[in-house]
C-alpha cells in the first residue's frame, strides 16, 4: 500500500472558475436539494407524493440549510417513466396537483429564502404530447420533422426484427426504434418507446422549447436541471453502433455530446437566459461526457450551462454493464474525482453528488449500511462536500437512508430495471437470481422508496398505501429520530452545509490530492489565498493588513478497519484546529490514526 503524496495539482493558487468579473456566482457556495415528488410527501392519502406535501415539508429543508430545491418532473405525463415522459410542458400532472398549487409552493419556498429549479426534459417528450400526436398523424404533417422518423433498413420488411433504421439499443433495453404501422416508418426513442426523441435540428423545435422555458422563468422559477441535455444533437446519418451483447448496438458515440450540442446550448442561453435580472441556475445532466467537453459546457465565457452532472464516479463499480457490479476501489474514485477537480479548476465548475433518483443509496453502495451506517454516511458526506463544486443532496440522503432490499422482481416498478431484467435473462446473459442481486444493488427503485419522516406505519409519508413500499428500517431511520439526535447524519449534513456558506476555502479553495495510491485513506488539501483587509479610514493599511492563506487538510477513512495516516500527509499540520469531524469523541482520537469510517478536517492559516 503506497503512501505516495504526489499531488495531482500544482499547489499554487489560481483564479477560480474563469469568471471575467472576478466575483464568483452565488451558486459556488450553495447547496442544492433534490425532491423526487412522488416519494417525498403525500398530502391527500392517495399514496403518491404531491406539491402540497412538498410545501408541508419545506421547513425540513430550511432546517437543513440548503439554498435550492430541484424538483423532478411534475408536468402532465402518462407516467411511463415516472414523469420523465412529458405530455404537456406547461401544466401540472393532476397526481401532483395544479398550477395554482405549484404557484403556492413556489411562493412558500421563496418566502423561506429557497430557490426552485425545475427539471427540463427536452431530449424527448411523451408520445402522448400534442406535438408527437401531430407528428405521427401523417408523413406530410407540419410537425413530422419535429421527431426522428426513418424508413426501415433497405431490403427488409418494415416492422420485422432487424429492420430498424439502425441497430441502436435503448437505455431501457431492446431497440431504440418503434415501428408505426399507420405511417410505415420508425421513430427514434433512446429511452422508452413512449419517449420519442425530439429533433433539435429543426429550429421550430428549439423555438418551442425556448418559449416554454421563458414561460416558466416568467412564472418565477429559478432555473433548470436539464435532463440528458448532451444527447440532443445526433450525428447525421445515425450510423450503426458496435454490438457488445445481444442483437442491438451501442449508439452512444453518435448521440453523446453530438456535433451541434454546444451551438444549441449557446442559442438557448441567448434566447432564454441572457439579460434576465434574476439569479438563476442551470445544470446539465451529461452522461458520457469527457472532462474536455465538461470544460466547454461550463466555461462561463461560452454561455452554455453553469455546471454539469458527470457520471464517471457512479460508473466505477460497473463491470461490463451497470448490472455487473464490482467492489469499489478507492484509488479509482480518487482518480476520477481528482481528474475532474483539476480539469475544471481554471475554467468551469463541478457538480458534486452521490445520490439522485437514478442512483442507489450511497451508504449501501460505497458505505456500510449495517454496523457503521451512521459513521459511513457521515464519512462519505464529508469526503464529497469538501471537494470544490456545488453539492447536491438527494432526499433522504441527509438521513442516511439505505437501499430498498427488495427480494422479488414483483416488488420493482422501475422501467429500466424491469426492461433489463427480462432482456438479460431472456438472452441468457444472466440468471434471474443474478439479476435480482444486481437490482438489489443498482436499481433506481432503491432511491425512490418514500422518505422516512417518522416511525409510524408508512413512515409519515402517507395515510394511504404508498405507491412503492416504504423501507422497513424506517422504524429506526427517520427524520424525527435524526432531528432529536445531535450526533445524527442529519445534523452532520447541517454542519457541512453551513461550512460551505461560512468558510470561503470550502467553496472556492484549490484542490490538491494526497496519497493517491492509498486504498483506504482519502486525503486532500483545499487552499485559498484571502485578500488583505481594506485600508483604514486614513487610507493607510495597518501592519497586519497582509494577504493570508486558509488551508484545510481533509482525511477520510473509507473502510471499516482502523488506518494509520501516512506521516508525510500530516507533516506540518501539528497543532492544527479541527474544523469538523465525523466522530464527536475527540478525546478518543489518536494522533495519526483514523478509526473505522472516521473523517476529520484540519485547518491552518
Amino acid at each position: 500500500m503506497s503512501a505516495s503524496t504526489e499531488p495531482t495539482t500544482a499547489p499554487a493558487p489560481r483564479p477560480v472558475g474563469g469568471w471575467s468579473t472576478g466575483e464568483p456566482p452565488w451558486w459556488t457556495s450553495a447547496v442544492v436539494y433534490q425532491v423526487y415528488p412522488r416519494s417525498f410527501q403525500d398530502s391527500d392519502g392517495d399514496g403518491i407524493g404531491d406539491l402540497n406535501g412538498i410545501e408541508q415539508r419545506l421547513d425540513h429543508l430550511v432546517a437543513l440549510g440548503v439554498d435550492v430545491v430541484w424538483l423532478s418532473p411534475v408536468y402532465r405525463s402518462p407516467q411511463d417513466d415516472n414523469g420523465y415522459d412529458i405530455s404537456d410542458y406547461q401544466d401540472i400532472d393532476p397526481m401532483f396537483g395544479t398550477l395554482e398549487d405549484f404557484d403556492r409552493l413556489l411562493a412558500a419556498a421563496h418566502d423561506r429564502g429557497l430557490r426552485v429549479v425545475m427539471d427540463l426534459v427536452v431530449n424527448h417528450s411523451s408520445d402522448e404530447h400534442a406535438w408527437f400526436r401531430e407528428s405521427r398523424a401523417s408523413r406530410t404533417d407540419a410537425r413530422r420533422d419535429w421527431y426522428w422518423w426513418r424508413p426501415a433498413r433497405e431490403g427488409m420488411e418494415p416492422g420485422t426484427p432487424g429492420a430498424e433504421p439502425n441497430n441502436w439499443r435503448s437505455f431501457f433495453g431492446g431497440p431504440a426504434w418503434e415501428y408505426d404501422e399507420a405511417t410505415g416508418e420508425y421513430y427514434l426513442h433512446l429511452f422508452s418507446r413512449k419517449q420519442p426523441d425530439l429533433n433539435w435540428e429543426n429550429p421550430d423545435v428549439r423555438r418551442a422549447v425556448h418559449d416554454m422555458m421563458t414561460w416558466w422563468l416568467d412564472r418565477g422559477v429559478d432555473g433548470f436541471r436539464m435532463d440528458v441535455i448532451n444527447l440532443i444533437s445526433k450525428v447525421p446519418g445515425l450510423p450503426d453502433g458496435e454490438v457488445h451483447y445481444g442483437a442491438y448496438g451501442d449508439g452512444s458515440p453518435y448521440y453523446t455530446s453530438g456535433p451541434r450540442v454546444h451551438e444549441f446550448l449557446q442559442e438557448m442561453h441567448r434566447e432564454v437566459f441572457a439579460g434576465r435580472p434574476e439569479k438563476l441556475l442551470t445544470v446539465g445532466e451529461t452522461p458520457g461526457v469527457t472532462i474536455e467537453d465538461g470544460v466547454l459546457f461550463t466555461d462561463p465565457e461560452r454561455h452554455e450551462v453553469d455546471m454539469v452532472f458527470q457520471f464517471e464516479h457512479v460508473g466505477i463499480d460497473h463491470g461490463s454493464s451497470k448490472w455487473d457490479v464490482k467492489p469499489l476501489r478507492l484509488t479509482d474514485l480518487k482518480a476520477t474525482f481528482g481528474r475532474w477537480q483539476v480539469g475544471l479548476a481554471e475554467r468551469g465548475w463541478n457538480s458534486l453528488y452521490w445520490n439522485n433518483h437514478d442512483q442507489p443509496r450511497i451508504v449501501s453502495r460505497f458505505g456500510d449500511d449495517g454496523e457503521h451506517r451512521v459513521a459511513s454516511a457521515k464519512a462519505l458526506a464529508l469526503l464529497l462536500h469538501l471537494h470544490r463544486g456545488t453539492p447536491y443532496v438527494y432526499q433522504g440522503e441527509e438521513l442516511g437512508m439505505t437501499n430498498a432490499g427488495f427480494t422479488s422482481i414483483d416488488q420493482y416498478q422501475d422501467i429500466e430495471s424491469l426492461g433489463h431484467f427480462h432482456e438479460l435473462v431472456d438472452a441468457g446473459v444472466a440468471t434471474e437470481e443474478q439479476m435480482l442481486v444486481a437490482l438489489r444493488a443498482m436499481s433506481r427503485d432503491n432511491a425512490r422508496t418514500p422518505v422516512q419522516w417518522d416511525a409510524s406505519e408508512h413512515a409519515g409519508f402517507t395515510t394511504g398505501t404508498p405507491w412503492l413500499a416504504v423501507n422497513p428500517n424506517h422504524v429506526t431511520i427517520n427524520a424525527e429520530a435524526e432531528r432529536a439526535d445531535d450526533g445524527s447524519v442529519f445534523h452532520f449534513y447541517r454542519r457541512l452545509v453551513a461550512l460551505r456558506h461560512d468558510v470561503p476555502v470550502v467553496a472556492l479553495g484549490d484542490f490538491h490530492m494526497l496519497a493517491p495510491d492509498h486504498e483506504a485513506v482519502y486525503a486532500f488539501t483545499r487552499t485559498l489565498d484571502l485578500p488583505a483587509p481594506a485600508e483604514g479610514p486614513d487610507g493607510v493599511a495597518s501592519a497586519a493588513s497582509t494577504a493570508s492563506r486558509d488551508e484545510l487538510l481533509v482525511l477520510v477513512n473509507v473502510g471499516g478497519a482502523e488506518q494509520e495516516v501516512p506521516p508525510e500527509v500530516l507533516a506540518g499540520w501539528e497543532g492544527a484546529e479541527v474544523l469538523i469531524a465525523t466522530h464527536d469523541d475527540a478525546a478518543a482520537r489518536r494522533a495519526g490514526v483514523l478509526r473505522a469510517w472516521e473523517g476529520v478536517v484540519l485547518r491552518r492559516s
